[in-house]
């Protein structure tokens, strides 16, 4: 079980996991930060000096400056200004994933597309097929 354990551990893929799901944070960081510094703050003004982050219904009725006042005061609310952002900023992050699928389906498309089905036979320099063992022209061994 140790030996297998090492194996796994020692693979590519483990390591590749490890890789991607760290690019995946800090791609989520950053995606994060553009829509809340940069898309939600345009989309505010557009709307009419909105700020999202700040917009809650405080489900008590009190009234507090913030939502951050609001979320220190521990008070019941729906703060529905920052499930926008996060919504906008996972179909930003859908959006580029669904991106990168598609471009990797098309090149694996290309890859498969243009992989050789023939081989040339040393001897002879006619094409046969990649798993023939004879030349059918010449019938040396390959």
């Amino acid at each position: 079980m140790r030996r297998e354990f090492k194996e796994f551990i020692t693979k590519g893929n483990l390591l590749q996991l490890a890789v991607a799901f760290v690019m995946g944070v800090a791609f989520s960081t950053m995606v994060k930060s553009f829509v809340d510094d940069l898309i939600m703050p345009l989309v505010g003004k557009l709307i009419g000096n909105v700020d999202f982050a700040n917009l809650y219904v405080v489900l008590s009725g009190e009234t507090y400056e913030s939502a951050a006042a609001a979320r220190a005061a521990g008070a019941a609310a729906l703060y529905y200004g920052a499930f926008i952002n996060t919504v906008i900023t996972f179909l930003i992050v859908a959006f580029v994933m669904f991106l990168l699928v598609r471009a990797f389906n098309r090149m694996q498309k290309r890859t498969e597309a243009t992989a050789p089905t023939t081989k040339e036979c040393p001897r002879c320099r006619s094409q046969i097929p990649l798993n023939a063992t004879r030349c059918p022209h010449c019938t040396s061994d390959v």
